[in-house]
């Protein structure tokens, strides 16, 4: 299989799926398939024709984290604390950054075991549908590293402080419900059904006025960074472009009217 097959990108209408696609390895990633999904998840913050992006893994694993044979190549190779820091910031990390610039809503579908890195990337998104038969586990301390992707960033933003050190430094794996009752995971569904379901729900979201949802999210986490009267500030700009578009006008007209809105979907 080449690098190139090793992350699919494919289009349900307006929503993106981006696949890991190495599931003879638990979909542990590459730089090449890191390097790809950035350019991807850059690529659909610009394309008009991309709602939502969902993203998943191929066979019966979402993604065990980073080639641990891949590690040890390095350690050989003596790979220097400056390597290190920069590859990081060369590959993986450029996810998170994409993703902080994207305004479109993003949804993880977590259908098998998400570890470590692999786990932090699943974070990262703004809703997480799990198959009912998955487990997760933040494992670094397993191989004596610290959480190196983003985990220590998005995993007390969801548990608390005190659970987020708990899962670091014990590394154990946890269960759907489990995740759930935690809040790391939004939705619990029969693994047979996670895609149908977390397409559905990708699908109404996509069919949706998109300015105004584009708009919501910026708001969401530019809120959570801020102070209230900067939220404040932001929102009513945010509002008064929104009231001046197409999708808004026909959402009042659709209320009055007592029928469906059809938005123009841009």
């Amino acid at each position: 299989m080449s690098d190139r097959d090793e992350l699919l990108v494919e289009r349900d209408g307006h929503v993106l799926i981006i696949t890991l696609n190495r599931p003879e390895k638990k979909n542990a990633f590459t730089p090449a398939m890191i390097d790809k999904w950035a350019e991807t998840l850059v690529a659909a913050r610009t394309d008009p024709e991309v709602h939502v992006i969902v993203e998943t893994g191929a066979g019966d694993a979402f993604c065990s984290g980073g080639d641990v044979g891949r590690m040890g190549a390095r350690q050989e190779a003596k790979e220097g604390p400056v390597e290190r820091k920069d590859y990081l910031f060369g590959h993986i990390h450029r996810i998170a950054l994409a993703l902080e610039d994207l305004d479109k809503p993003v949804i993880a579908a977590i259908n098998g075991p998400a570890v470590g890195a692999g786990l932090d990337l699943a974070l990262m998104a703004d809703i997480r549908f799990m198959a009912d038969t998955a487990r997760v586990s933040e494992g670094y301390v397993k191989v004596g590293l610290v959480p190196g992707d983003g985990g220590a960033y998005f995993l007390p933003r969801l548990v608390g402080i005190s659970k987020a050190l708990e899962l670091f430094w014990t590394g154990d794996f946890i269960d759907a419900q489990r995740a759930l009752a935690l809040g790391m995971v939004d939705h619990v569904v029969p693994r047979d059904r996670l895609m149908e379901e977390t397409l559905a729900f990708a699908r109404r979201i996509a069919e949706g006025p998109q300015l105004a949802i584009r708009y919501t999210k910026r708001a969401v986490y530019q809120s959570v960074r801020t102070d209230l009267r900067t939220a404040l500030d932001l929102i009513s700009s945010h509002l008064a472009v929104v009231a001046s578009s197409e999708d808004h006008r026909e959402g009042v007209a659709a209320f009055l009217a007592k029928r469906k809105p059809h938005f123009v979907g841009r």
